[in-house]
């Protein structure tokens, strides 16, 4: 067997094979000497030393003697620091930790060869039965088979350099620079304890002495360039590091190991094996330094790989399983860390929140860290936060109320629109009652409609619902007064909605997006263009025809106030009429309506300014926008803001702020609350109020996101058709009683979960004393 590369990962998997089966020969090639390696710290989770441990007791000791340990996270801010504690690190110097690998290997017997390039992978590949590739995210073995790995690289926006100071920091601490060039961050941790008998004449604020720890300075491209650190060289970038960090360090120098300035870039490959070469770490994957990943991942690979080959029939077999097994686990950290990656590139939108929201928020960045978890590590931390967010006390954030013009919601959540389908002719029957009466009854701050189509070409499928006849109209006030009346202090919205080329087609579960077999209804759009290659293609409307759905729409909105609806959503999202017009994919007209940004926005402001017209001046309007086509020269996060601004400015207010479905070629990043970052980003730079979506399934989702400046509202789809009384449940499992979540009177026996089975009984006695 052969492994290129002697990190962590290469080393690990090394002692790993040989010690499964003493009789494996195992050669390992490192391209540098043995006493030289990259970055100072690392940091493993308790996860990964358990499984060490079970692995390798002899490396587990090794490595538990070397630790450092420690539970708080310093936040500094604007001369504020705020400590987290109840969190759990283990460090040591990737020095130390490489020389305990190399003893390890050379007690086992594998032959490692330092400063020796490895033989061409192809030539390994023919005679040995297994290459490990752990070459790291420079991988020459990964480009070697590029055509195979299919690997796909992205380049970041943030430089940073790899430090090291001469003292321990108690904690982990995160500290925000706001020089006059732009925001800087440093990111330090411990990795080595001071020598016993050590007492310092002076103590640095943050230090306990000497020792090590490591230290990353962090900035976006452009304030790198504007800091002028691209025209000095990297004695002079540690200096001036060290100054502008001079508090966190108490004035302390920083050094570096060959460091130099480099951007993080993100590693995915579709395939981790090719015939007997596997690749490993990040030569495989890569995620961002923020959440403390690269080395735990290595060392996890090695593990599964190692166990893989011991318990599969072949080799083949082996990889196989191993990369089932493991691709998962890395795509879920690899989707954490670019959230806090990204968070950190987008560092100055947060900057003027108060001081314990932002350090909230920074915790939660990638999502992994949520505010349950936060109460349980910390709770006088967390409810600091929540004072100063202005929870009354044993309330959680979600059940805050919310106030949109003359609307106060009892809570933060929003039932989001789904689509039934099972409307007669356009009109909600009694399956509409029960579905949104249910909602209603079930706790949710406001309850929306489906897309509720204009006209009957508008319509998505022959069983969606409109409010374009006054048989529509009454029908919905049908349902708004049972939600009046028997769902006190629960709202409920209407979205409005064309479905533009989208339409004519069958409902979902007959064939979602297909063409309907007859009864066929003419299409029209922005552009004459199909949705889906083959389908039916719109005809692009002419000017009369824009002023006739115009007012369509405002029609639709008289009868949806005279029905009593509180609130009213625009639809100009998922690549439905008014999105059609706002996407550049979409969009090809020529004419006052296409082609700049600014002229895609009129219709859709022409259409918004119509219905605000004629809507009650004390209801709220909301607009529901896809923030990204997620697909090449479509519409951009940065397109999605000025979006909003321009909503907002014509009398939005709120954006409802989903993704997609705008081309059926998409190329989306699923992943929980996938969606959020886009309604993040529009909260602070249009600074209007928004509602997130997009797999946000859990009341604790819901309470992070709202805690930490994120979203205003949640709105959840598919968690309410799991359970209508999903909200009432939230409360209920967070023990709360109060006016965010009124339960109604003839379900108040149900209001605490029932038991399904006996926890008092005493246990089984399972020995015989001893």
């Amino acid at each position: 067997m052969a492994v290129i590369g002697g990190g962590p990962g290469g080393l690990y998997t090394a002692a790993l094979l040989k010690r499964l089966d003493p009789g494996r020969d195992i050669t390992l090639w490192e391209r540098n000497p043995a006493d030289r390696t990259f970055g100072f710290g690392v940091v493993l989770s308790d996860e990964t030393l358990g499984g060490i441990e079970h692995a390798d007791p002899e490396v587990y000791g090794a490595l538990r003697r070397a630790f450092v340990h420690w539970d708080d996270i310093d936040i500094v801010h604007r001369n504020t620091r705020h400590t987290c504690r109840g969190h759990r690190f283990a460090a040591l110097g990737r020095h130390r930790l490489l020389e305990i690998l190399h003893e390890r290997c050379r007690s086992l017997g594998v032959d490692l060869r330092f400063g020796a390039e490895a033989p061409d992978p192809a030539r390994l590949a023919r005679t040995h039965d297994l290459v490990v590739a752990a070459d790291g995210v420079h991988s020459g073995t990964r480009e070697a088979f590029a055509h195979v790995f299919r690997p796909r690289i992205t380049t970041h926006r943030c430089r940073y350099i790899w430090l090291a100071a001469d003292f321990a920091f108690d904690a982990f601490r995160f500290e925000i620079a706001e020089t006059e060039h732009g925001v800087m961050q440093l990111h330090g941790y411990p990795y080595s304890r001071p020598s016993p008998g050590h007492h310092p004449s002076t103590r640095p604020s943050g230090s306990r002495g000497r020792g090590a720890s490591t230290v990353i300075v962090e900035m976006r491209e452009e304030v790198w360039h504007a800091a002028g650190f691209d025209a000095i060289d990297t004695g002079e970038s540690v200096a001036r590091c060290a100054k502008i960090f001079s508090d966190a360090l108490g004035g302390r120098p920083l050094k570096s190991a060959d460091s130099a300035w480099t951007t993080f870039r993100t590693v995915v490959n579709e395939r981790w094996s090719h015939g007997a070469v596997v690749l490993l770490g990040d030569a495989a994957h890569t995620a961002h330094f923020s959440i403390g990943s690269g080395t735990k991942l290595a060392v996890e690979d090695a593990l599964a790989l190692a166990a893989c080959l011991d318990e599969q029939p072949s080799t083949e077999a082996a990889l196989t399983a191993y990369e089932a097994e493991r691709r998962p686990v890395v795509a879920s950290t690899q989707r954490a860390a670019r959230a806090s990656l990204e968070w950190f590139e987008d560092l100055s939108l947060h900057l003027a929140q108060p001081p314990r929201r932002f350090a909230f928020n920074l915790l939660t960045r990638s999502r992994r860290v949520t505010h349950d978890n936060l109460r349980l590590r910390d709770a006088r931390f967390t409810r600091s936060v929540e004072r100063e967010f202005g929870c009354p006390p044993g309330t959680p954030p979600m059940f805050t109320p919310f106030r949109l013009r003359g609307l106060t919601l009892r809570n933060r959540v929003v039932v989001s629109p789904m689509d039934m389908y099972s409307a007669a002719d356009g009109v909600p029957g009694d399956f509409h009652l029960v579905h949104l009466g249910a909602r209603a009854l079930g706790g949710a701050g406001l309850v929306m409609t489906e897309m509720v189509c204009v006209s009957p070409e508008g319509r998505i499928t022959p069983g969606c619902a409109g409010l374009y006849t006054g048989r529509q109209a009454e029908a919905w006030r049908r349902i708004t007064d049972f939600v009046h009346t028997r769902a006190p202090g629960a709202a409920i919205g209407v979205q409005l909605g064309h479905s533009g080329r989208k339409g004519s087609t069958k409902v979902m579960w007959e064939g979602m997006d297909e063409p309907l077999d007859d009864g066929n209804w003419p299409l029209v759009a922005a552009s004459p263009l199909p949705y889906r290659p083959g389908g039916q293609v719109p005809r692009e409307l002419s000017r009369a025809q824009l002023t006739d759905l115009r007012e369509q729409f405002a029609a639709a909105a008289v009868r949806a106030a005279r029905a009593g609806f509180d609130l009213l959503e625009l639809h100009c999202a998922h690549g439905y009429l008014l999105s059609g017009f706002l996407s550049p994919l979409t969009n090809h007209r020529t004419d006052a309506y296409g082609g700049s940004p600014q002229k895609r926005l009129r219709f859709p402001l022409e259409v918004f300014d119509a219905v605000r017209a004629v809507w009650p001046g004390d209801r709220p309007m909301t607009v529901r926008i896809s923030a990204t086509d997620w697909a090449e020269g479509g519409t951009t996060a940065e397109d999605a803001v000025a979006i909003a601004r321009a909503f907002a400015a014509h009398g939005a207010d709120a954006i409802d702020v989903s993704t997609g479905q705008v081309v059926a070629d998409e190329t989306p990043e699923f992943g929980r609350s996938y969606q959020t970052p886009f309604a993040d980003r529009i909260r602070h730079e249009a600074g209007v109020p928004v509602i997130a979506v997009g797999a946000i399934s859990s009341w604790d989702d819901v309470n992070s996101l709202i805690l930490a400046g994120r979203t205003d509202l949640c709105a959840l789809a598919r968690p309410h058709l799991y359970d209508p009384h999903w909200t009432l449940h939230a409360a209920a499992e967070q023990g709360y009683e109060g006016p965010g979540a009124v339960w109604p009177a003839p379900y108040l026996a149900g209001s605490r979960r029932p038991r399904t089975g006996r926890t008092d009984a005493p246990g089984p006695r399972l020995g015989l004393g001893g």
